[in-house]
């Protein structure tokens, strides 16, 4: 925001604060504080006035100058009455803007003005290099993950390519469990590139269905092990969105929904105008913990019942659909099953 935006909107705010009340509180105060110079004039104007007398001067002789004083007195109080409060709008405006675009202070007309002001700019300071440090303490942190993630991958994938050449309930088990390894790495990469200052996301027409199967096939093995039968037609529908971001949200809901699936089916489909749903026939969400399931590190009842959920899952599925310009919704009840339904309609996204 440049200096002319600046005074423009403290100009606007000025004009909405200036009303009668606060201009009223703004007299008393300002004659309460401006007390003392007011009284020492009046005591001065007495002092002239008694002199006058005694000397026994005309009575215009002493009214005419004490009128004067009075007129001159009273004018040079309104213009600094005036000043002060065209000062206490612009700091009261000021106020409402934040630390970083506070920068048109008043003009200073004393050396209290001048100390206060430079107080204000060496804590502005202060708080640019701490934020500037915690930047850099935040970076390095995002870089050391991040390398980690990539890092752990490499043994990940080694121990699966061990557990290939077997084919035992034993291994089955591990591999289950590497499976969940996995998704938790890519949680973690996911949590950190979501509020990075540059994401990769790549925007154009995908092929829903493609990207259906790939989640459905990292999760076949599941489905099998677990005998849970898996409902899904091809949707025959071109979306636009992100392949990969989008992907992560489906294969996030399919590990939800046979998490909380003992037994039954798990159903893929559209609904109009273009929501994509997965249904399941599970444990169910409660209806208290329902309105809060996005929320971050919200766990619930089903939640407080496993205690390993993190309550990072279907958070981070919302903030990917608000970035890819979807939005996700859930309808469920106790023992009556989840539908996850994501509205893949979006008007604010351009194609690549």
């Amino acid at each position: 925001m440049n200096s002319s935006q600046q005074g423009l909107a403290l100009d606007i705010l000025l004009r909405n604060s200036a009303g009668k009340g606060r201009r009223m509180a703004f007299l008393l105060l300002y004659v309460k504080n401006r007390r003392l110079g007011i009284g020492v004039f009046i005591v001065f104007c007495l002092i002239f006035l008694a002199a006058f007398q005694l000397y026994h001067l005309p009575i215009g002789a002493i009214l005419y100058p004490a009128l004067v004083c009075a007129l001159l007195g009273l004018l040079l109080l309104l213009l600094d009455m005036r000043r002060a409060f065209h000062k206490h709008c612009r700091l009261q405006a000021l106020q409402k803007l934040s630390a970083s675009l506070m920068e048109s202070f008043p003009a200073v007309h004393s050396q209290d003005d001048e100390d206060y002001q430079e107080i204000i700019r060496l804590l502005q300071d202060e708080q640019k290099q701490l934020e500037n440090q915690m930047n850099l303490r935040y970076s390095d942190m995002v870089d050391y993950y991040t390398a980690w993630a990539h890092q752990i991958k490499t043994p990940i994938a080694s121990m699966r390519l061990n557990l290939q050449n077997e084919d035992s309930e034993l291994s089955r088990r591990l591999s289950e469990d590497l499976f969940r390894i996995e998704q938790y790495v890519e949680m973690v990469l996911c949590y950190l590139r979501l509020d990075a200052d540059t994401t990769d996301y790549v925007i154009r027409e995908q092929d829903l269905d493609s990207i259906i199967k790939q989640a459905v096939r990292r999760f076949a093995g599941q489905f099998i092990n677990r005998k849970i039968r898996l409902e899904y037609h091809p949707v025959h529908i071109r979306i636009v969105t992100d392949e990969k971001w989008l992907l992560f949200v489906i294969e996030q809901l399919l590990s939800n929904a046979l998490k909380y699936t003992p037994s039954g089916t798990i159903t893929i489909d559209m609904e109009p105008p273009q929501a994509l749903c997965i249904r399941d026939t599970g444990i169910g969400i409660a209806p208290e913990d329902l309105p809060r399931i996005f929320e971050k590190g919200f766990t619930g009842y089903n939640g407080r019942d496993d205690k390993k959920a993190s309550g990072i899952g279907l958070y981070l599925c919302r903030r990917i659909c608000g970035n890819l310009g979807h939005s996700i919704t859930a309808n469920s009840s106790l023992d009556g099953g989840t539908v996850i339904r994501i509205h893949l309609e979006q008007k604010k996204l351009e194609i690549e």
